[in-house]
C-alpha cells in the first residue's frame, strides 16, 4: 500500500511540474512576446490604414502619425521574431519549474534553439538529410513544442548540477545549453513534422466535415483553456502562419475553420461560466471570468462536475455554425485565447479582413458566436440545471 502510495505520490509531482507548472508558464512567454507583438503588429496595421497612399506628401499629423507606425512595426517585429519568442518561453517555462537561477538564464537558449529548429532552418543537419528535408520548401519549425522540450529538458538537468561544483557559473550554463540544445536539435525536424501532420490532419478533416470537427475543436479546445494547461500554446502551434503557409488550399482553408471553431470554445468557456456563475460571483466573477480566465473555476470543477456542462453545451451548439452556417476563421495564438483581454476578437478580425470579409459582418459573428450566444446558451443551461438541483448555489463560487 505505501508503495502505492509513493508511486502515486511521484507521478502527480511530475505531473504537475512537467504538464501544469511547465506548460502554463510557457503560455506566459507566449503572451509577453508573440501575442503582445500581435496585437502592437495589428494596431500599426490599422494605423497604416489611415495614411495616404505611398508617395503623397504628407502634413505634420500624418508624418506623427507615419512615425509612429513605423515605431510600432518596428516593436511588433522584435517581439514576433522567432528567436525572441523561443527564448521567452524558455525562462518562463525555467521560472515555473523553480530551478536554479543560472538554468532558468539558460533557457533563453534552449528555448530558442528549439523554437527555430525544424524542417528548414539556416544550416541543415544531418537529421534532416537523413529524412529528406534538406532542399524540402516547407519552411515549418518545431516552435512551442520545440521550446518545451528544449528548455525542460536543459533546466532540469542543468538544476540537477547547481549548487554541486565551486564554480557552478561556468558548469550549470553549459550543462543547460548543451543538453537542451541537443534536444532542440535532435527533436526539431520530426516535431516539425508530427505539428504539420497533425495540422494537415485537422484541417482535411473541417473541409470534409464541418459539423462533427467543429464540434471536437470547440469543445476540446475550450475544455484545454479551462484546464491548468494552455491551450494558446497548443493552437499556437497547429495554427501558425508557417503551418498554414506549408498546407494546401483545402487544408489552410480548414484549418482556419478550426481554429475560428477553437476561439468559439474558447469564448464559450469564459463568457459562459462568467454569466453562469453570475449569482455567486456577480460583476468581479464575471469580468475575471469573461475577460481573463475560466481557469478559475477548476477547483470547483473538481468538487462539482456538473458545473462544466452549460459552457460545453455551449460549445458544441456554436462549434458547427462556426464552421458551416456562420463560418468563422483565426489563426495561431489567437485561436486559444477566447475573450482574454479581447485576443480573441482581435485576432478574428485581422483573419478575417485578410480573407476580404467585411467589418460590418465580422462584428455581426464576433457578437453572436464569443459572447452573446455563448451567455445565452451557458445561462439558460445552468438555470435549468439549478431547477432540476443538478447544480446547487454555491457551486461555482470563486475562492
Amino acid at each position: 500500500m505505501d508503495n502505492a502510495k509513493a508511486k502515486t505520490s511521484w507521478v502527480k509531482r511530475y505531473a504537475q511540474r512537467y504538464f501544469v507548472d511547465a506548460l502554463g508558464s510557457m503560455a506566459k512567454g507566449l503572451f509577453a512576446t508573440l501575442l503582445v507583438g500581435t496585437i502592437i503588429w495589428a494596431v500599426s496595421t490599422l494605423v497604416g490604414m489611415a495614411l495616404p497612399a505611398a508617395g503623397t506628401e504628407l502634413n505634420t499629423w500624418q508624418k506623427i502619425l507615419s512615425a509612429v507606425n513605423g515605431f510600432l512595426k518596428t516593436i511588433s517585429g522584435v517581439a514576433m521574431n522567432n528567436y525572441v519568442v523561443g527564448a521567452a518561453i524558455g525562462i518562463a517555462i525555467a521560472h515555473g519549474m523553480k530551478v536554479a537561477p543560472l538554468a532558468v538564464f539558460s533557457a533563453a537558449v534552449t528555448g530558442a534553439i528549439g523554437y527555430c529548429s525544424g524542417i528548414v532552418g539556416p544550416e541543415p543537419n544531418a537529421l534532416k538529410a537523413a529524412i529528406g528535408f534538406v532542399n524540402s520548401d516547407v519552411n515549418i519549425i518545431a516552435g512551442p513544442i520545440g521550446a518545451y522540450f528544449a528548455a525542460v529538458i536543459g533546466a532540469e538537468l542543468g538544476n540537477l548540477v547547481a549548487g554541486k561544483t565551486k564554480v557552478d557559473i561556468l558548469v550549470v550554463p553549459l550543462v543547460s545549453i548543451l543538453t537542451g540544445g541537443l534536444i532542440g536539435y535532435l527533436l526539431g525536424a520530426p516535431l516539425a513534422f508530427f505539428i504539420k501532420w497533425l495540422s494537415r490532419v485537422i484541417g482535411l478533416s473541417t473541409a470534409l466535415a464541418p459539423i462533427p470537427m467543429g464540434i471536437i475543436v470547440a469543445v476540446l479546445v475550450g475544455w484545454i483553456l479551462t484546464a491548468p494547461i494552455s491551450s494558446a500554446a497548443i493552437c499556437a502551434m497547429l495554427f501558425s502562419q508557417s503551418v498554414l503557409d506549408s498546407q494546401d488550399e483545402v487544408v489552410r482553408r480548414g484549418l482556419m475553420l478550426a481554429a475560428g471553431a477553437a476561439t468559439v470554445g474558447c469564448c464559450c468557456q469564459m463568457v459562459g461560466f462568467a454569466v453562469a456563475s453570475f449569482r455567486e460571483n456577480k460583476w468581479g466573477g464575471l469580468v475575471s471570468q469573461g475577460l481573463g480566465t475560466s481557469m478559475l473555476q477548476v477547483p470547483n470543477i473538481v468538487r462539482h462536475p456538473a458545473i462544466i456542462v452549460p459552457p460545453t453545451l455551449a460549445a458544441a451548439i456554436l462549434g458547427p455554425i462556426a464552421t458551416t452556417l456562420l463560418p468563422m476563421q483565426n489563426t495561431g495564438i489567437n485561436a486559444g485565447m477566447g475573450t482574454c483581454g479581447l485576443v480573441g476578437q482581435i485576432g478574428t478580425y485581422i483573419a478575417m479582413l485578410g480573407l476580404g470579409e467585411s467589418w460590418w459582418l465580422i462584428t455581426i459573428k464576433v457578437l453572436l458566436l464569443h459572447i452573446i450566444l455563448p451567455a445565452a446558451i451557458a445561462f439558460g443551461a445552468s438555470e435549468l440545471m439549478r431547477k432540476l438541483g443538478w447544480i446547487k448555489k454555491g457551486d461555482m463560487l470563486l475562492e
